[in-house]
């Protein structure tokens, strides 16, 4: 294990600073804009499908279980999520409460790249066995599914909210 770890780039370990650097902040309650809120999904999308694609294809079984999960974690955060999200002290600006599920999902796309990345290094034919493959793809597409099911809600919220306060603005004037 240590030999694992004293060879992996430095890089590598920066790459992790960030992503808990991130998550950190995302544990607070905070004021930002609405835009700033597609960020994380929007990177978080190409790293996991960039992976996918150069360690198992997109294609069948890499492509499916993907796809799977980011269906069920978006209708499960559509679902079962509640509002996280209000206006901001400024036009243009929102409240958004902290939550540690980005931190965790980051990480978990972070450790499965890691591990499948060892595991093609170390033992490739187990790497494309159909279960590495499903679970790996899973993993990934079930944190997507979550950061964009999350973002869809995030702005449904937004609008509903902007449309209460015109709707109330209109009935007083």
């Amino acid at each position: 294990m240590n030999h694992l770890l004293t060879h992996t780039p430095a890089y590598v370990w920066l790459i992790l600073a960030l992503v808990v650097a991130r998550g950190v902040i995302a544990l607070r309650a905070r004021e930002t804009t609405l835009g700033k809120l597609f960020v994380i999904p929007a990177i978080m999308l190409p790293v996991a499908l960039l992976d996918i694609a150069r360690k198992f294809g997109l294609e069948g079984l890499p492509l499916g279980a993907w796809g799977l999960a980011v269906a069920a974690a978006m209708w499960a955060v559509w679902s079962l999520g509640g509002t996280r999200i209000a206006a901001g002290a400024a036009p243009g600006r929102v409240r958004v409460g902290g939550s540690a599920m980005p931190l965790l999902l980051m990480l978990l796309i972070f450790v499965v790249k890691y591990v499948t990345t060892v595991l093609l290094v170390t033992a490739p034919a187990l790497l494309h066995g159909a279960a590495v493959t499903a679970v790996a793809c899973a993993l990934m597409g079930g944190a997507n599914g979550w950061f964009f099911g999350r973002l869809l809600r995030d702005v449904v919220d937004v609008r509903a909210a902007a449309g209460g306060v015109a709707k109330n603005a209109a009935v007083a004037a």
